[in-house]
């Protein structure tokens, strides 16, 4: 099954309150990379024609966008698509080959974090030298030290040269730092991995502050969930260009039909298993959303179709339709069946096609799924027509953690133990 994306929504800008603190139009970045390198100055000076010849690397592609002020703005994508390059453009990293871009505001970049420590130097002596490169002066540096080193939890750890810590600790540490300098605009990419889960945890609550602050964030990140709880927009790129614009709930089914469609649409041919006499036969099976579009991602707590299209081979009374859903472990983890459900189905003649409908509200967290249709003979005993196991596929994405294999909705109640 093919994966169709939206076009860009320019629409979808945020409502305009004033000058955006960042504007992006029609930037374009190419990275110009040599054939054939010259390892050494004689072999420049020998041969200096051979190593004029390149191939351009088309890194970013006409994107345009507004943030506005007090936004927190979601750039998501795969891996290569263009996030960290355009990050880097805004940080004035790079220099843009063309377009134009403003940024209105103090801007703190979270890209490369721990560039600048000096590994002979203490944890103490470290932390006032990257806050002034950062911008801070001395004394905020040193009035902001305890809180700096505080929020690493690195107390006990302060004297200690920096070439003893632990990979955790140095970065947990240079995330401390950049915290805390003061800018109106702040570009992070892929941090919120950093540390263990209370460090973690740190770290969301702290960007929920910024948020509350009204700071101007630009987050590029992996995290579909993430990007979710926190952003107000997002974009999706792929191949140096925006793909998606919307919310962030919509870029991310964006994101997983772009990063999974093709796997979770079908199995690899050979690899299904299938038994059955076929008297009806099960062509092909396939996902809606609400609006009967076909889909391979699914957000949680969504409405959804799970359907099967029946050719009938020979006459047949009261067929049972039905289907389990596998997780990756193989598990099943939700199945249903019409005679469970509904009772009877019908007759049905040789020769009808029918399209079976079965809706629910997908309660499952969030993973790959297998879908399975079966169609059985009426009665007790498992007299198989068709059962096709793993036809198709289902990403299930979402924002709420949760345990187990399926999210149900539950109400709580603490009362007296009388």
């Amino acid at each position: 099954m093919a994966t169709t994306l939206r076009e860009p929504r320019s629409q979808l800008a945020a409502p305009r309150t004033g000058t955006p603190a960042v504007e992006v139009r029609g930037l374009s970045k190419t990275f110009h990379m040599p054939k054939v390198q010259a390892h050494t100055l004689k072999e420049r000076a020998l041969h200096p024609f051979r190593f004029n010849d390149y191939d351009e690397l088309h890194a970013l592609r006409d994107v345009s966008f507004d943030v506005q002020t007090g936004e927190f703005f979601g750039i998501v994508g795969r891996n290569g698509s263009g996030k960290s390059t355009l990050l880097k453009c805004l940080a004035g990293i790079y220099q843009l080959s063309a377009g134009e871009l403003q940024v209105r505001g103090r801007l703190s970049p979270f890209l490369e974090l721990g560039v600048g420590f000096n590994p002979d130097l203490t944890a103490r002596d470290n932390v006032i030298i990257n806050a002034i490169m950062l911008g801070l002066t001395r004394k905020q540096a040193r009035e902001r030290f305890d809180r700096i080193i505080a929020f690493a939890g690195l107390e006990e750890f302060v004297d200690l040269k920096l070439k003893n810590y632990s990979s955790g600790m140095h970065v947990r540490l240079a995330f401390s730092v950049a915290i805390q300098v003061d800018a109106e605009i702040l570009l992070i990419d892929e941090v919120l991995a950093v540390g263990d889960s209370a460090f973690q945890q740190k770290c969301w609550d702290e960007f929920h502050r910024l948020k509350d602050e009204g700071k101007t964030i630009l987050l590029v990140t992996h995290d579909m969930g993430a990007a979710e709880r926190l952003c107000d927009r997002a974009i999706l790129m792929e191949r140096g260009r925006i793909v998606s614009h919307d919310t962030p709930d919509r870029v991310s089914r964006d994101y997983h039909e772009l990063n999974f469609g093709r796997a979770t649409s079908s199995v690899a041919p050979g690899h299904e298993r299938r038994y059955g006499d076929r008297a009806a036969e099960v062509i092909e099976a396939w996902f809606e959303d609400a609006d009967g579009k076909r889909i391979t991602a699914v957000g949680q707590g969504e409405r959804i179709a799970i359907c099967t299209y029946v050719a009938f081979h020979e006459d047949l009374r009261d067929p049972v339709f039905g289907f389990q859903l596998r997780n990756e472990w193989r598990q099943v983890v939700v199945a249903g069946r019409t005679d469970w459900m509904h009772g009877p189905s019908g007759q049905f003649h040789c020769g009808e096609h029918r399209v079976v409908r079965m809706w629910l509200h997908c309660v499952l967290t969030p993973g790959r799924y297998s879908l399975t249709p079966t169609v059985y003979r009426a009665g007790l005993g498992d007299d198989a027509l068709d059962v096709r196991e793993d036809l198709s596929g289902l990403l299930v994405h979402g924002a709420m953690i949760t345990g187990g294999m399926a999210d149900l909705p539950y109400e709580l109640e603490i009362g007296p133990s009388d």
